[in-house]
């Protein structure tokens, strides 16, 4: 569809051009406003207090939400699509996750702290994560209950009756496991949590997809089984690499799971 619109694209004279150009400047002005002005409405969203005690796997130990700050006063945590019985990492969390590392040190710098969370156990984590070359902070809920109270990971039995609550609603789910991101205000050791997004409200953190935005052919998604399909792990783009447009989603290799299905339930 993308290489067709091309095909039927306009071409005009220079003078044209800048009008149009100019035109949809306004457009995209009114948009920053919106956007500004979005942010600024969900900076001053109420707060809930963090009751639970969740404890964490990391690669040092133990850990509390408390320690994942590391010392700020503003979290962000990456709920990542990795079940325990998951061979590898959803490839679309993974798209997400190659942005993270050259964030860190820029978030840092703002208070911020960015981490990442999933259900696998850690020694699943570890090797995932170095087979990716990602160098933040990761680590593993299994045990508690910080996937389900946040609403990214899901029992057989909400996903067969189509209940698993996903997104402020219940969804025919089709994973055990959901992206999404929250954030979370540490005040004197009194933990609360401010934000939680999921499905299309997770694009703001995949930096490619906004310069995906800005070409001609787009993100290309359109007529695609699903619109992540043409995604990888980054070590699996080799030579060769193609999409079939009629590919469906996929299983992850292992009993029982399905991998990254954000880009369904916006």
């Amino acid at each position: 569809m993308a290489t067709r619109a091309m095909e039927q694209s306009k071409v005009v004279s220079p003078a044209e051009w800048l009008a149009a150009r100019k035109e949809l400047l306004k457009k995209e002005k009114e948009f920053t406003r919106l956007r500004d002005e979005l942010s600024r409405q969900r900076r001053e969203l109420p707060w809930e207090k963090v009751e639970k005690a969740y404890v964490f796997d990391g690669p040092k130990g133990k850990e509390t939400l408390g320690d994942l700050f590391g010392g700020k006063s503003q979290l962000i945590i990456y709920h990542f699509m990795f079940g325990p019985e998951w061979k590898e990492g959803c490839p679309s969390c993974s798209y997400i996750s190659d942005h993270i590392d050259g964030s860190v040190v820029h978030l840092a710098a703002r208070d911020v702290r960015l981490a990442v969370v999933s259900r696998a156990p850690l020694a699943q984590i570890e090797a995932f994560k170095k087979r990716m070359g990602w160098r933040f902070k990761w680590v593993s809920s299994y045990g508690n209950d910080f996937n389900r109270d946040y609403h990214v990971s899901f029992t057989k039995e909400e996903m067969a009756t189509g209940k698993a609550y996903y997104n402020y609603q219940a969804n025919a789910f089709p994973s055990d496991e959901g992206p999404g991101g929250s954030v979370f205000f540490n005040r004197g050791g009194e933990i609360f949590h401010t934000y939680s997004s999921y499905g299309r409200g997770l694009d703001m953190m995949i930096g490619a997809y906004n310069y995906l935005d800005i070409v001609p052919k787009g993100r290309d998604e359109d007529g695609l089984g699903f619109t992540m399909a043409w995604v990888r792990h980054h070590d699996r783009y080799a030579d060769g690499y193609s999409v079939d447009p009629a590919a469906q989603y996929q299983a992850p290799k292992i009993v029982g799971a399905t991998c990254c299905a954000a880009e369904e339930h916006a």
